[in-house]
């Protein structure tokens, strides 16, 4: 394999690695062209075992011989290489979870097809903050939700922060955008999914009585922290449903609050 060492900020070669730490440059230009950031060894060899195809790599030199099976199972990747002070220029930030790659976002699931055989589908509304939107992934493929779909104005599963906070479990579970919101959430139905809201309503049923209903297929809706649910999607589920709280305390975070009813109402059979 050849590797390419670096020497200037502004070689155009590593143009998918500048200005990582720009959030609203990011998350306009990484979907537009087909890629995404894995950041870590750890994720990028996740990233790699979920069959993803990588377009570059980019590390410091220390990381050569700890990645060197990956390099040789892709001798036609460009690896580029510099010093710390180099990279970090590049990209905005101090690298030390090892290396970086340049991945292709894989094509999209259809929904039908996403849907397919599964009992529990985790579905995000509006949850920009990356740092949820990733810890969520984990817990859902911890706890073992089918899928995870997401409204038009999500955070994108794939960015960067959510990626190396799911720990590479967002490869871990099929998901999808929906388009059309809210609803599209009368496809869930039209699949045989009770849809249930996760919001603090006067008629919000407790979490274990719904998980005592035993539903045969759940699509659990989780809403933005803040501004909450919207009324449009309050109007489209079956029912809402909320955590029992104590010593004051109205509500836990949104990626909480997601394991403890991702595994409360987890398939008992």
């Amino acid at each position: 394999m050849t590797f390419h060492r670096l020497d200037s900020a502004d070689d155009p070669r590593v143009s998918d690695y500048t200005r990582l730490t720009d959030v609203h440059l990011r998350k306009l230009r990484e979907p537009a062209e087909g890629m995404y950031i894995a950041e870590s060894s750890r994720v990028l060899r996740r990233a790699l075992a979920a069959g993803h195809r990588p377009r570059s790599f980019f590390l410091a030199e220390k990381w050569l011989e700890d990645l060197a099976d990956v390099f040789e199972q892709f001798p036609e990747v460009p690896a580029y290489i510099g010093s710390a002070a180099l990279l970090e220029d590049i990209t905005g930030f101090h690298l030390h979870r090892g290396a970086m790659a340049a991945m292709q976002r894989p094509e999209p699931v259809p929904l039908p097809e996403l849907l397919a055989g599964a009992r529990r589908v985790a579905v995000l509304e509006d949850i920009v903050d990356h740092t949820n939107v990733g810890a969520i992934f984990r817990s859902a493929a911890a706890l073992g939700v089918d899928a995870v779909l997401v409204s038009p104005r999500c955070g994108d599963p794939l960015y960067r922060r959510s990626v190396r906070v799911s720990m590479g479990t967002v490869f871990q579970v099929p998901w999808a955008r929906l388009e059309d919101w809210p609803a599209a959430l009368q496809l869930l139905r039209g699949h045989g999914f009770t849809v249930a809201a996760m919001e603090l309503t006067d008629d919000a049923v407790d979490l274990d009585e719904l998980a005592a209903r035993r539903p045969e297929k759940l699509a659990l809706v989780l809403g933005t922290e803040g501004a909450g649910m919207s009324a449009a999607t309050l109007a489209a589920v079956d029912l809402a449903v909320k955590i029992p709280m104590r010593a004051g305390v109205d509500s836990l975070n949104v990626a909480a609050a997601s394991a403890v009813a991702f595994w409360e109402l987890r398939p008992r059979d």
